[in-house]
């Protein structure tokens, strides 16, 4: 593929709800543009962007796929990304490097909780926009009714700019407001507007005009003085709107039938700006500044993706934002710290690689086997070091423990989880001590699904996934004294150690503290540490159910020892004894994790989270409200709200969000105790048995 100057790339990324026919526009795209001579289908895994086994078999997009074609003397790098949101993290890094974006309405659906989403991850990264309405050879496909849908969620900024001829089996093509012509079949005939359609093809002309006009005081002025605006006029303000977000065209197309695409292609690189129209922030000697994107200055890049090539290795992706990127240089990781080797550069389409000698501002390319550098770290020069800000991807909400099959899975567990961490930026992993589980955290079950499945076809680690055991604790209400006396008499030396203790609660969260009160002598110096460590070992399993014990003060005030036999072993079995004894009588009790949730809903469905939130024991703390949304902050017990992403999802139709932190431990309910205890006792008796 040639070189092109900044002026001629546009990075557009194509967002939209699952299903509204991302993939299969980006493949009609592809075939119009002549970037690949056959339409793949989604339904036969054919596709350029569907290319990942995990994609085929779920039949949906999980990675952004990166599309570049060349249309009118201009290369247009399509980012297609998933719909889905467990792959949100996708969606965010394909924003961070596009300067424009096309949001995919379905004809049939209309705005859908996806659409709702992606427009306002475009309002925060302000990213200049058009919508197009897909499916019009679909039955029911309703252009107008979808218009309607977008203006009462979004507004009047958003206005037709075509409008198309016919639906289901009569769809033909589009008429071009600003030029009034027919645009019809495949590839598209010029054709005066059909008489029947020119009454609501001039009202929604109009429309534009009135929205076009209204951000420019000089057409305005025209406007309302019922002066004729001309199209030239007209097509640069449009541009200058669209621009800078003040208005928002809605096309129309079939990617199925590839029509109406050749035009979307046209309004593309008319109307959405270039890298050169947008200005990059970057982090300099400690200060932020804006830089024009310019080929030759300093190079400055951001990584936005990695992924684990079966034939290359790590390929890494970058957008070049100033100077360029040579093949086989050396380059500076700005993040790290640290020089970085550059060897052979492609730039991707769908699985295709095509080697290139550089890769240069505004463009879009990829590397193979860096050392260092992970996703959203800066390439730069040593002499000219800035950061670029980097991109913000979404907490993770859901968690699975994880179990490898056999021995051999466990030994590669480690290395397959951090190579699956360095991937996707959105899951996370970490050991819980409390009940040593590994566990895999990421944005929904569907993502946990398919980062289990690829680790198995990546790595060749098979693993199953549960729901996380509950970190409980142990603690005491009460205080006692208790005594534990370890004698044994065998040949030759004898085992004596005796230990006095009295245990006693301490405050939430305070944690355990040994206290020395032993006097005159009666357990020797050198034997008090092994009495500790005895107690410290003890308090790692509970009477109760096994679980360790937390907020407890155990002071040593007696005991007794043998010249001969004593050891410290033998008080260090005194001590441990002790413990459990006094945790016995000093009404020994079960805490569970207590969580702070904020869960960010619209306000029609407060009612069913309160609702849901009162069957799951939660404490509701208060309500904010959030423009259209209100925030509800409770607290509630963590085994409560194990798979709470996929009942919020379920509440709320997808619309519903939330996030949580460890508050504090609290007591069991009795009731719920005691069922803790048996599944402890089943647990334990399965695993002798």
């Amino acid at each position: 593929m040639a070189q092109f100057a900044l002026k001629d790339i546009r990075n557009v990324v194509l967002l939209g709800h699952n299903g509204s026919g991302k993939s299969a526009l980006s493949e009609a795209i592809l075939f119009t543009a002549g970037a690949i001579n056959r339409l793949g289908k989604i339904e036969e895994g054919t596709t350029t962007s569907d290319y990942d086994p995990d994609e085929v078999k779920y039949k949906m997009s999980i990675n952004l796929s990166m599309l570049p074609c060349e249309w009118n003397n201009t290369k247009v790098n399509i980012i297609d990304t998933p719909g889905y949101s467990d792959f949100l993290g996708e969606v965010k890094a394909a924003i961070r490097v596009a300067e424009g974006s096309i949001i995919v309405v379905s004809a049939l659906s209309g705005v859908e909780v996806g659409t709702e989403q992606v427009w306002q991850y475009i309002e925060d990264a302000k990213l200049a926009r058009l919508i197009l309405v897909n499916k019009m050879d679909r039955e029911n496909a309703n252009f107008d009714q979808s218009v309607t849908q977008i203006q009462a969620k979004f507004g009047n900024r958003c206005a037709p700019l075509q409008m198309p001829i016919g639906a289901h089996t009569s769809y033909q093509g589009v008429i071009d407001l600003l030029e009034m012509k027919a645009y019809t079949g495949n590839p598209p005939k010029e054709e005066d507007v059909p008489a029947d359609m020119q009454a609501q093809a001039a009202k929604y002309r109009e429309k534009l005009i009135e929205a076009v006009a209204e951000t420019d005081d000089k057409l305005l002025e025209k406007y309302l003085g019922g002066e004729e605006i001309n199209t030239e006029e007209l097509t640069a303000a449009l541009r200058t709107a669209v621009m800078s977000g003040k208005v928002v065209p809605i096309l129309a197309a079939s990617s199925l039938q590839n029509v109406g695409v050749s035009k979307l292609l046209d309004v593309i690189v008319a109307y959405l700006p270039s890298p050169a129209e947008r200005k990059v922030t970057v982090t300099k000697d400690n200060t932020e500044q804006t830089i024009e994107p310019d080929d030759s200055a300093p190079l400055s890049s951001l990584v936005f993706k990695a992924t684990a090539d079966p034939y290359v290795g790590k390929l890494t992706y970058f957008r070049v934002y100033t100077g360029a990127i040579n093949s086989n240089s050396q380059v500076w990781n700005a993040n790290k710290g640290a020089a970085e080797r550059v060897g052979q550069l492609y730039l991707v389409r769908g699985k295709t690689q095509e080697a290139v000698p550089q890769v240069k501002a505004g463009d879009i390319g990829a590397v193979a086997k860096l050392a260092v550098t992970g996703v959203g770290d800066t390439l730069c020069t040593q002499e000219n070091q800035v950061i670029i800000t980097p991109i913000i991807f979404p907490d993770p909400v859901f968690s699975e423990a994880i179990h490898p099959k056999t021995k051999a899975d466990l030994d590669k567990l480690g290395t397959s989880l951090a190579r699956l961490l360095e991937e996707d930026p959105t899951l996370r992993m970490h050991r819980d001590a409390g009940t040593n589980e590994t566990i895999l955290s990421g944005l929904g079950e569907t993502h946990l699904k398919v980062a289990a499945d690829k680790m198995t076809r990546k790595f060749g680690v098979s693993i199953e996934l549960s729901i996380p055991k509950v970190p409980y604790r142990e603690t005491i209400l009460g205080t006692a004294q208790a005594e534990y006396k370890h004698k044994k008499q065998t040949g030759g030396h004898g085992q004596y150690g005796h230990a006095v203790l009295a245990v006693e609660p301490m405050e939430r969260g305070g944690g355990f503290e040994f206290v020395d009160k032993i006097v005159g002598g009666a357990i020797p110096r050198n034997y008090i540490p092994a009495v500790e460590k005895g107690i410290r070992e003890g308090i790692l399993e509970g009477v109760l159910a096994g679980y360790p014990v937390i907020d407890i003060r155990a002071t040593a005030v007696d005991g007794s020892f043998h010249p001969v036999d004593s050891s410290e072993i033998c008080f260090k079995i005194a001590g441990a004894g002790a413990l459990k004894k006094g945790m016995q009588q000093a009404n020994p009790v079960i805490l569970e994790p207590i969580m702070d949730i904020s869960i960010r809903v619209p306000k029609d469905f407060i009612g069913d989270i309160i609702s849901d939130l009162n069957t799951k024991r939660a404490r509701v703390q208060g309500m904010n409200p959030e423009g259209e949304y209100t925030v509800v902050e409770a607290q509630v017990p963590q085994a409560e709200i194990l798979r709470y992403a996929i009942d919020l999802k379920s509440i709320t139709q997808g619309r519903g969000s939330f996030t949580m932190k460890f508050s504090h431990y609290e007591e069991v309910p009795a009731h719920i105790s005691q069922k803790v205890i048996a599944d402890a006792q089943a647990a334990k008796e399965a695993a002798a048995g």
